[in-house]
């Protein structure tokens, strides 16, 4: 199974965002999202590619269920490794200097 992860959209530069994954910062191409997006709109990422555009009335929801993921997360839990390896496969980018 893979899963996608929600991130919120700090910056656009042209393919490219710089997303905010529950405070891990990453570059991620837009080429895939099914929508036009926006600096603030919250994404679906998978393996460093914006998937989806999150629905404003889904965001809450769908965040309390990857941060109670993260939170009971243990090391036999294949879901939270599997949010953990898409995390790790984006491309890690330096925040503003």
């Amino acid at each position: 199974m893979c899963l996608g992860v929600p991130g919120r959209i700090l910056e656009i530069h042209g393919p490219m965002a710089i997303v905010d994954f529950f405070g891990v910062t990453r570059q991620v191409r837009l080429d895939l999202v099914d929508e036009p997006v926006a600096v603030g709109d919250y994404i679906l990422n998978h393996v460093g590619f914006a998937i989806r555009r999150i629905p404003e009335d889904d965001i809450e929801g769908t965040l309390s269920l990857y941060e109670e993921l993260i939170r009971e997360a243990n090391a036999d839990d294949l879901m939270a490794a599997d949010v953990q390896g898409e995390l790790d496969a984006t491309e890690r980018t330096r925040g503003p200097q």
